[in-house]
């Protein structure tokens, strides 16, 4: 017997160094260098409905496994990180605010997205170009963490950097190392626009985020079977938003959840679930996979300048209150319809197609507290948006 003990550990040892949970570092995170300039990561979105055979959202602990291979891709976007300096090179106001010289507001890593203002936006602004720059802690500092340190977008042609108040408020993504055995974590954030573009729009966002770990195991999507971490991070936002030297109007936003499954090497979540608290009840609200590239079976077609256009304010709206949607003036006649998330239709209303606003009463929506998507039908096709009513 006593010969057998180091055969058996020998034997078992490999399964049992297996089945731990992954440690997520600063290694695991979105990286572009002159080598490798741009990284590219293909993300599905899938229907935020889940397959009745899809594991519920709260299983969790040791040693998990989740199946949610019967996602079905409706569209893909690709997520792209590149070098700061590519960015710099064509908007130099950025240089010395996220380039070598922007102190604890340099950035590692930039990439095309939207502004991160969840309410959305009452009326088109002439914004292109929007960037969000991230900064991942050096390998020798002695805490490491995945942060935000600001954004940009070209206004009227002109480039606007716009940072957090501090160092201390900038949005901190991720801290490593990042396990099932680490403790939950939070961090406060805010930023603001600068006070010299103010007259022609204001936006700010104060936020909490709150990180915990609370399961890990195997995680099996349409992409593949992957080791992961799975991350429950809940946000608690408040933005404001102000144009034309307007008052500014700001507003709490339904808190958010995003069950993200992390495994090594692959730089962004492998799946992402997104939730919200709406009338007290969590509802599904988004679902996103990394993924191949996949063609997209679309029934009817897409019309991409009221795609462009379309906006809903504001975003969540209460109960009781009209909702205003920007389409392109002259779009002729339309129609607006509004479905939940599971295809009922709450409404359908015509319009002529002159005015750039629309105004959908309040009675339009009666009681209905949750998830809306609002459909934009017109002459070259269709345009969604999704609403939030509490």
């Amino acid at each position: 017997m006593r010969q057998l003990l180091p055969l058996l550990f020998l034997t078992t040892a490999p399964a049992l160094a297996q089945t731990v949970s992954p440690i997520i570092d600063r290694t695991d995170m979105p990286t572009a260098t002159a080598a490798a300039p741009v990284d590219t990561l293909r993300l599905s979105a899938a229907s935020p409905v889940l397959p009745a055979t899809a594991p519920p959202l709260s299983r969790r602990g040791a040693n998990q496994t989740w199946n949610y291979a019967g996602l079905i891709a409706v569209s893909q976007r690709v997520e792209r990180f590149v070098t700061v300096a590519s960015v710099t090179a064509t908007s130099p106001f950025y240089l010395f605010t996220f380039g070598p010289l922007g102190g604890v507001n340099r950035a590692t890593v930039a990439s095309p997205q939207a502004l991160p203002l969840a309410g959305g936006l009452p009326v088109p602004l002439p914004i292109t170009d929007t960037h969000q720059f991230y900064s991942v802690s050096a390998a020798a500092a002695a805490t490491q963490d995945f942060r935000s340190v600001g954004f940009g977008a070209s206004l009227a042609g002109t480039a606007v950097p716009v940072t957090y108040t501090n160092q201390a408020q900038q949005d901190v993504i991720y801290r490593f190392p990042l396990s099932f055995a680490s403790a939950a974590d939070s961090s406060s954030s805010f930023f603001a626009t600068p006070a010299a573009i103010s007259t022609v729009g204001y936006l700010s966002q104060k936020r909490k985020r709150v990180n915990k770990p609370d399961a890990w195991g195997t995680l099996v999507t349409p992409f593949g079977s992957f080791q992961t971490v799975r991350v429950v991070t809940k946000l608690i936002d408040h933005d404001s938003v102000a144009f034309g030297g307007t008052p500014g109007q700001g507003f709490d936003l339904p808190v958010t959840r995003e069950y993200k499954w992390l495994a090594k090497t692959h730089r962004v979540p492998v799946l992402t679930i997104t939730t919200r608290v709406l009338a007290g009840q969590e509802t599904i609200t988004g679902v996103e996979y990394r993924d191949i590239y996949r063609r997209i079976v679309r029934l009817g077609t897409r019309d991409a300048a009221t795609q462009a256009a379309l906006a809903a304010y504001p975003n969540p709206s209460a109960i009781g209150t009209a909702l205003l949607l920007t389409v392109p003036a002259g779009s002729g006649p339309l129609t607006v319809s509004a479905t939940d998330v599971v295809g009922r239709r709450l409404f359908q209303r015509s319009f002529g197609g002159g005015a750039s606003v629309l105004s959908l009463p309040a009675e339009a929506f009666g009681n209905f507290r949750g998830v809306v998507l609002l459909t934009v039908q017109t002459a070259q096709g269709t345009a969604t948006r999704r609403v939030v009513r509490e």
